[in-house]
């Protein structure tokens, strides 16, 4: 990567992609929701927890890899499903590509802007994630189409409830990017000359169709149809969960699990991984951070499945904190949105490699060779920290 497109942290990356993309595009990607009480926590939260080094007794190198439902990463840090990444033209193959050059997974989103045959031609380690949207019929037909795509797992997300409202205001996307939307839109895009020739060379106005919502060779809804129509889709029950995990029959994953109660029903009906997620602050506002929920979670389901946690992972030394406290792995959405936007694909790849750097120099001052070394004792976690959800008052820790 050359010099001056190189970024050292995700912070200066965030930063880059602020500057780089029209403003309701870099508002799409903060999102958050309400007060962004929850968002906030996420990252914040983090900083509370610290580090029990020792000074002598590094090993000379150290391992960094692991498996995700029967995927073996040469990190533990894997891509989260986010939609319509039309911060780049390349979109989700951009990621995806990233994602196989630094040896890692992808969750592909149901409302991505690229589909699916694409992104997993650039990266067979693929996990299709996809919402209750349509019913079972609808959802058997883009599970059938992901399988036969050559997806190694599924991941369904239930943590979403529509809150739209945020004190800063909310995105203005369009409906559709037709003439009257990009003269409309063209004073933003003007004053990002970067952003504007990367699209402009392309001849083709960023995509807000979600093909993967279609069957295979189709364009697929608008997005706000999509989003509409997942909106009046009655939300599943424990038992339609179960469907679709037989359905599926292989690696399967439930995303958006806060409360060990919730962990235990997945556990019940034959997840093989569940992630600690609120949705990175884009659900019910006042959750508390993920990696609070992390160590309850984890500890009562985590001898039976892989437990996961995504939300304000911002550096290499936030991952190891997420493992020691009981995380198999993380997923990331926003660090990698804010490289790709920053640099395209050479972007997102920076972002893996601070993660590895910082996931290594943790490693190397707490003395271990390898991540599945890492436990509770490594860490400084203060009184009041951990958030049990879904036990009783009596076993709160």
């Amino acid at each position: 990567m050359a010099r001056d497109t190189w970024f050292e942290t995700v912070a200066i990356a965030q930063r880059r992609a602020q500057r780089r993309l029209p403003k309701s595009v870099y508002a799409a990607l903060i999102a958050a929701s309400e007060r962004g009480v929850t968002a906030a926590d996420n990252v914040e939260a983090f900083s509370e927890l610290g580090f029990a080094p020792h000074v002598v007794g590094a090993v000379e190198k150290r391992d960094l890899s692991t498996t995700v439902m029967g995927q073996d990463i040469s990190i533990p840090v894997i891509i989260s499903p986010t939609g319509v990444q039309a911060v780049d033209p390349d979109g989700e193959v951009a990621v995806a590509r990233a994602a196989a050059a630094r040896g890692t997974a992808m969750g592909l989103s149901s409302f991505a802007s690229k589909p699916i045959e694409e992104v997993i031609a650039a990266n067979p380690k693929l996990f299709f994630q996809v919402y209750w949207l349509g019913g079972r019929d609808a959802i058997a037909e883009r599970v059938e189409r992901a399988r036969a795509a050559g997806a190694v797992g599924l991941i369904v997300t239930t943590d979403w409830t529509f809150s739209h409202g945020r004190d800063w205001g909310s995105p203005k996307i369009p409906e559709q990017m037709n003439l009257g939307t990009i003269l409309r839109l063209s004073p933003q895009a003007i004053t990002r000359p970067g952003w504007l020739w990367k699209y402009a060379k392309t001849l083709r106005p960023p995509n807000l169709r979600v093909p993967n919502q279609a069957r295979k060779g189709e364009p697929g809804p608008p997005f706000f149809s999509a989003y509409g129509e997942w909106m009046t889709t009655p939300p599943p029950t424990w038992e339609d969960i179960a469907w679709l995990r037989e359905l599926w029959g292989g690696p399967f994953m439930l995303k958006g699990v806060m409360r060990v109660d919730d962990a235990k029903r997945a556990v019940d009906v034959g997840v093989s991984a569940i992630s600690v997620s609120n949705h990175g602050g884009n659900n019910l506002d006042g959750t508390p951070a993920t990696i609070r929920a992390l160590p309850a979670v984890a500890d009562a389901v985590g001898d039976q499945v892989e437990v996961l946690l995504d939300g304000g992972i911002r550096r290499g030394s936030d991952v190891v904190k997420a493992m020691a406290l009981g995380a198999r792995a993380v997923m990331i959405g926003r660090a990698y949105l804010w490289g790709l936007a920053a640099a395209g694909q050479a972007g997102v790849e920076n972002v893996l490699d601070i993660m590895r750097s910082g996931i290594d120099s943790a490693l190397m001052g707490l003395g271990y060779a390898a991540v599945r070394d890492l436990g509770r004792d490594d860490l400084v976690v203060p009184p009041e920290f951990v958030r049990a959800l879904g036990v009783p008052a009596a076993d709160h820790r």
